[in-house]
């Protein structure tokens, strides 16, 4: 697993560890822009998922939700050493975020998602979503990988095929699909829902449905944004994120649990 800068450090213990999730085809350095904007109060970890980025995939971990939630879960529960957690998930990064979540307990603090909604099966459109990954999977130059390497955008070219497809495969099922919602009804912590005014891979209306099934829940729209805002408006979306936790308490002092008060539950 690739390491992170500032993964470690004296960052007091009461302050929840942010797990920073990546969407499909991308690593954890698609996070980079963001990351000196929440420093240095919040620790921000951004694991590559395993066959994206610089971390292989174990042959025991299967390319579907549930088992890359269970290796999230597994991953940040390590690095987060007794700390509480807040997931952020961005895109398909969120729905590992969300399978992640219960298995967390009590350690998780806030969840995050970022461009990531859904929950409503459309047959035609995944289908040309799904021929369309494949056939960028088969045609994507991976030779020009190594030279990527410090890129965010060397992930579209590295990433293992099967995981890639099979993540994809996954997704874009029906009865993934169906889940989202019962995943998110079942959130017990706060959750945060940001999405781009002008994002076109997963447009807005998509991300207030599925925010609506989370019993305490705020949706922020940030103008003229896209799909990636933590690499086209990092500041904007630091200070969002920042004002969200401490709304909810997350910057407490000793003693003061993070859920000591409630979420903002509202919408754009």
């Amino acid at each position: 697993m690739r390491a992170s800068p500032g993964t470690q450090g004296a960052h007091a213990p009461h302050i929840p560890l942010v797990v920073a999730v990546h969407g499909w085809m991308l690593s954890g350095r698609l996070w980079d822009p963001l990351r000196p904007c929440l420093a240095p109060t919040w620790n921000l970890w951004c694991p590559d998922l395993p066959g994206f980025g610089e971390c292989p995939r174990p042959r025991d971990l299967q390319p579907n939700l549930a088992s890359y939630g269970r290796w999230l879960a597994s991953a940040a529960q390590r690095q987060a050493q007794g700390r509480s957690i807040v997931l952020m998930g961005h895109s398909l990064g969120g729905s590992v975020a969300l399978h992640a979540a219960p298995l967390l307990g009590s350690q998780l603090a806030a969840m995050v998602q970022i461009g990531s909604g859904g929950g409503v099966y459309q047959p035609r459109p995944f289908a040309r979503l799904r021929r369309g990954g494949t056939t960028f999977l088969q045609l994507r130059p991976r030779w020009l990988g190594p030279w990527a390497a410090q890129s965010p955008w060397r992930g579209p070219l590295m990433a293992e095929t099967r995981a890639a497809r099979g993540l994809l495969a996954t997704s874009t099922h029906r009865g993934a699909v169906r889940q989202l919602p019962m995943l998110t009804a079942a959130l017990m912590v706060p959750s945060l829902w940001i999405v781009g005014e002008r994002d076109r891979v997963m447009e807005p209306r998509y991300v207030r449905h599925l925010a609506s099934f989370a019993p305490d829940h705020r949706v922020e729209l940030m103008a003229r944004g896209g799909h990636l805002p933590m690499c086209e408006q990092p500041l904007l979306l630091a200070e969002l994120l920042m004002g969200w936790f401490v709304g909810i308490g997350l910057d407490s002092e000793p003693g003061v649990g993070p859920l000591g008060q409630a979420g903002a539950v509202g919408g754009t």
